[in-house]
Order: C-alpha cells, then sequence, then structure tokens
C-alpha cells in the first residue's frame, strides 16, 4: 500500500511565488535605499530628479551687462576730467592775463596815445623784438614777450604795437604795450596777449615802434 504524500507539488509551488515576492521586495527597498543615499556613487546619478527649468513669465528687464557698466562708468570718469582740465586751464587763462594787465594797463594806455600821433611804423622799431611764450604759462592763450631795450645814451619811453593776424594776413585783434622811462641800456619785457579764441591760430606781428 502506497503512502500519499499531502502538499509535495502544492506546497513547492507556494513556496516558488512566495519567494519571488520577497526578491520583489528586497529589490525594490534597495533602489529606494540607493536613490537616497547621499553617500554617492552610481545610484545618486541614476535616482537624482532632474532640474526643473525656471519660469520667465513673470521675468522684466534683463540683467545689467558687467561691461556696459564699465564703459559707462569710463565715459563719465573721462568727462569729468576733460571738463575739471578745461576749467583748471580757464582759471589758469585769467590769473596769467590778470597778472600782466595790473603791471602794464597805464603803460599800454600811454602807447596806445602815443602811437596815434605816429604814421608808419615809427623810430624805434630796431630796438624792438618778441619771443612767444609757451601756451603751458599762459594758460593756452597766444602770449608774445615784447623785449624793449633803450639802445640810446639817454632815458626814453617806448610805444609798441602788435597785431595779430589771421592765415589770410587779416588784422583780427590790436595789442598796445610799452616801456616809461627807460634808462639807457636798460630792457623792458611787457607782455602782448591776444583774447581770440585758441583757433584758427594767429600770428603776432610788430607793426609800430615808437621811441618818445
Amino acid at each position: 500500500m502506497s503512502r500519499r504524500t499531502y502538499g509535495g507539488p502544492r506546497n513547492t509551488g507556494r513556496t516558488r511565488s512566495a519567494a519571488a515576492v520577497l526578491a520583489t521586495l528586497t529589490c525594490g527597498a534597495a533602489l529606494v535605499s540607493c536613490g537616497t543615499d547621499n553617500g554617492g556613487g552610481n545610484g545618486a546619478a541614476s535616482a537624482s530628479a532632474r532640474p526643473s527649468a525656471p519660469v520667465t513669465a513673470s521675468f522684466s528687464g534683463s540683467a545689467p551687462s558687467a561691461m556696459a557698466s564699465a564703459a559707462s562708468s569710463a565715459v563719465s570718469s573721462a568727462r569729468s576730467s576733460a571738463s575739471a582740465a578745461a576749467s583748471s586751464l580757464s582759471a589758469a587763462a585769467s590769473e596769467f592775463a590778470a597778472s600782466v594787465s595790473a603791471d602794464t594797463a597805464r603803460a599800454s594806455a600811454a602807447a596806445e596815445k602815443e602811437l596815434k600821433k605816429v604814421k608808419g611804423g615809427g623810430n624805434a622799431r630796431s630796438e624792438v623784438a618778441m619771443t612767444g611764450l609757451p601756451k603751458s604759462q599762459t594758460g593756452g592763450l597766444l602770449a608774445v614777450l615784447v623785449s624793449i631795450t633803450n639802445k640810446t645814451d639817454k632815458k626814453a619811453s617806448y610805444a609798441v604795437r602788435v597785431d595779430f593776424e589771421d592765415a589770410k594776413g587779416k588784422v583780427v585783434e590790436t595789442r598796445f604795450v610799452g616801456a616809461e622811462n627807460l634808462a639807457p641800456g636798460k630792457r623792458a619785457q611787457p607782455v602782448a596777449i591776444s583774447r581770440q579764441p585758441s583757433t584758427p591760430q594767429l600770428t603776432p606781428r610788430l607793426t609800430q615802434a615808437q621811441r618818445y
């Protein structure tokens, strides 16, 4: 009489099914563990979420460019420097003109009055010479140093006319300088200054020189 074994094949099938479910759960847990592990590794890269693109609908304008800001700053700085330089030059010109005028105003008036009586170039052109002054010393003004030397053996006064001409030879401006009671052999050096703009360039010319 054969012995029947209950649950043989049937139990084996149930066991295999349970093993499959357990393996699935174990593998899923392992994946979850890999995805949340902060220690790094290949699992972190595969389980990391992709960043979402920013929503730009509410954006307005654009961010300032560093290069554009730097250029704007450079332009502003250059304009400020140019303005400061122009103001400084103007102040220097005014100071130079004022110092010259204070020393020569009376002599200039006397020279202009005297030369109204003179026809031609005058009797003392050989005793007068002119030298241009550097604009760095005059605040940018066109100015000439008029050297008057008394070559006689007596005291004398001198009246000098300087014309400033343009490129065509037209007289644009006239200045008078002079020296009073200049001793024999002595020299006086008044300055004739043009008040015209620096451009176009003018040329100073000794027009009259009278000894009286």
